[in-house]
Parts: structure tokens; sequence; C-alpha cells
């Protein structure tokens, strides 16, 4: 998560809150996470308003007070410093939250910048974001002289005046112009249109799958498996568990077979890292779940150690908890592999596109019945029968997986679909 917006806020101002207690949630690119306060104390001012969207992490979006007396003094604030009666005393920001389960690395450490004196080398009391955009364009904070903020503090706004007034400023801020480029018009004049605004989710998806597809080289195989001995073991074992109210699916059957067929093939098990291959010692499989917000992959963890009903019972809590918009980020981020069926929408075959850093994924077509030859009769005549057959195609990062080993990987994974009996072994 780099940005997320502010879905409903749980509190209002001049609420006391502990530490600890939900104040707000926070849709992020793929759920609606609960943003906790980190310290005590009452709520002087909501900075952003329900529905703010594109909050950057680290971003101010609340100001806390120790005593209940200081929320008055919040009432007219302003982000920027210019309310007509702005509060001088300390008050805390509550930042937006962080919710990658893994942080990214730390960037080397630059040295603070020395607070701005003016000429007569007394100190220049301006706001973090005022100093920041000042020092974009050019501008010397002591030329602007008297702030707008409390005591003098020169604040956004008090930049922007400046800028507005000085021509320096005015020909810093031209200096480097920004292209633009105009969307190309792919409608007919005069015929009607809506323009849907895209979602956090759909920005994610629409971003990593682009990187994706430009970046990892992909290539593709595929075969087609004999699921008649599946569906056989599939009816028999669902007649056992219908008293507990259990019902397997073909998807399960389809997640233990992957899982299982990394234990043979493990250098499918792994990720491209710039100078090194990861190969990793356990099977996380991501399920690709349809959402009315789009497509999101939440993980069955260690799914070759789950038994079958294990696998059944994760992937349905799984699945409505996606649908319903309420993973938490450890339930989706990650995963070594991906399993994506489209079987059950009457799709034969197709390829998918790689999840990156996984190195493969595994497209999963629906069964069909076909004539195929069983032999031979007493006079040499060929002799047929219909069997029900499944299509798998696997998408594979060519960085990492040799088209040798991803065949031998769809060949163990052929091996324990059509005899699904061995999965239990």
């Amino acid at each position: 998560m780099e940005v997320g917006t502010i879905s409903k806020w749980q509190v209002a101002e001049g609420d006391f809150i502990e530490s600890g207690s939900v104040i707000a949630d926070v849709e992020t690119d793929k759920a609606v996470v609960a943003f906790e306060a980190v310290d005590e104390g009452y709520l002087a001012k909501i900075l952003l308003p329900e529905g703010a969207s594109e909050v950057a992490i680290g971003t101010p979006v609340a100001i806390l007070v120790e005593d209940k007396e200081m929320v008055s003094a919040f009432k007219d604030y302003t982000p920027d410093g210019s309310a007509s009666s702005a509060p001088s005393a300390e008050a805390e920001a509550a930042p937006a939250p962080a919710t990658e389960s893994a942080a990214p690395p730390p960037k080397p450490a630059t040295p603070a910048p020395s607070a701005p004196t003016s000429s007569d080398g007394s100190r220049i009391f301006a706001s973090p974001l005022a100093r920041s955009i000042a020092a974009e364009m050019g501008i010397d904070l002591a030329a602007i002289g008297q702030g707008s903020g409390p005591k003098g503090r020169i604040t956004k706004s008090d930049v922007d005046k400046y800028a507005a007034t000085a021509p320096e400023a005015k020909a810093t801020a031209t200096a480097e112009p920004v292209a633009e480029t105009a969307a190309p018009s792919s409608f007919a004049p005069g015929k009607p249109y809506e323009e849907v605004p895209l979602s956090g989710m759909r920005k994610t998806i629409a971003a990593r799958l682009t990187t994706a597809k430009r970046d990892v080289p992909h290539y593709y195989l595929s075969i087609t498996c004999n699921v008649d001995n599946l569906v056989k073991t599939r009816a028999e074992l669902n007649k056992r568990l219908e008293k507990d109210g259990t019902k397997l699916s073909v998807n399960d059957f389809i997640i233990k077979a992957s899982a299982l067929s990394m234990g043979k093939v493990p250098e499918v098990n792994s990720s491209f890292m710039d100078t090194f291959i990861r190969q990793y010692d356990y099977v996380d499989v991501c399920v690709a779940v349809a959402t009315p917000g789009g497509l999101i992959t939440p993980i069955v963890g260690d799914a070759d150690r789950l038994g079958l009903v294990g696998i059944s019972d994760k992937v349905r809590e799984l699945a409505t908890k996606a649908k319903d918009g309420g993973l938490q980020p450890h339930e989706y981020q990650g995963g070594t592999f991906t399993v994506s069926n489209l079987g059950m929408f009457g799709v034969s075959n197709f390829s998918a596109i790689i999840n990156p850093p996984q190195a493969a994924i595994l497209a999963v077509g629906g069964t069909d019945t076909r004539i195929i030859q069983t032999g031979t009769d007493e006079e040499g005549k060929p002799t047929y029968s219909t069997s029900k057959t499944m299509t798998v195609t696997l998408s594979c990062d060519h960085r990492v997986v040799d088209g040798a080993v991803g065949a031998k990987w769809l060949q163990a994974f052929k091996g324990y679909i059509e005899d699904p009996m061995s999965m239990l072994l």
C-alpha cells in the first residue's frame, strides 16, 4: 500500500480516543482495514473527510490533543495553518496507516536541512510543507517575511502568494514545463457513454499486470488431463462428508495437486530476485477470486500440508472475506504460486499473467467430454469411449523456469489429477 482512501470515520471531533482503538476505516488497493490510534487523547480536528482518496502513507489525517479544553482551539484550524484563529498549543497529527506486511528497504539517510534564518541571523518559522514547496521553487523564505500563521509562521498559502507575485519564483516554477498528452479519443461523437472512475484496487491491478506482462518473459505450456477418476473420487468423498456439511470442489483437488507438484519440481516454487533465484521451502498457493471491485488472490498457506477438507474450508473462508472486503493484508500479500480457474464460466482454456514475484501461474479450464481411443478389439480395430478431460495452461517466467522444468511440473500435476488417491498417500 502506498496510498489509501478514508472510507469512514469511526469517531467524531471531541471524542476521547484510547491507544489501539479504531478511529477510521481505510480502503487500500485490496481491502478495507482498520486504522488504529497510536496514542490516546481527544480528537481535536479531522483533517481529511470521509471519501478523501489518494492519501499517501504518513499524511496527517487528524489532530489529537491531551486536554479536552484544547479542542475548541482547533475549531477553525486548517492544515495549512491559515485559520482565522489558529491554535498555539502543540498537538499531535495522526498519520495515515501503513498496511504493507513487509516494510520496504530503508532509504539512505540524509542530513536534515538546517532551519532557515533571516539576514539578521534570527530563525525563520515555517511549516514543513512551506519549506518543501519553497525549496522546490527556489524561493528564499527570508524574502517572504512575516507569515500568516501563528506567531508569524510562514505557511503554504504564504509561499503560493509570494510565488504568484515574485518574477524570479515564476521563472523557476515554469523553467521545466510538463508536456501534457491528450488521451486518444475512442468514442463516436454524439454517442452516449459513461466514464467509470478507477477504484484503488483497479489502479493497482492495472499497474501490476502491465508491469508483469512487460518485464516478465512469459511462455506457456498446456496439457490435457483425464478427470474421470477425480470426478468419481470427489463424488465418493462428498458422500462421506455430507453429514458434516462439507462439499469438496474440483478446485480443491487442483490446489492440492499444485502444491504437491512443488515437492517434485521445487524449481517452480521460486522467485527471480535480480541477482539470484529464491527457492521457497514452503508452498503458499494464491487462489484468484473475482470480487465486485476486481481480482484478488487470497493465500492458502502451507497448502501441501493441508488435507482436501482443510483446503476447502480455507478457500471458502477467504473467498467470503474477499467479496466482503474483509481480507487482512497478510491474507493476500505474498504467496509462491497462483491458481486461476475459469472453468465454471464455460472457458475451455486460457493463459494467465504471472503474479510477480512468483515464477508461474496455472490457468484452469472447464471439463469437457471427449471421445478417446481406449485400445483395440480382437480384430485389431481401435475401440473408443468417452472421457471427461480438463485442459490447464502453465504460464512460466523463463528467467526462473526453463521449458523442460515447466513440462516436468505439468507431468507431476497431471499424475495427481488423474490418480487423485495418490494425493492422500
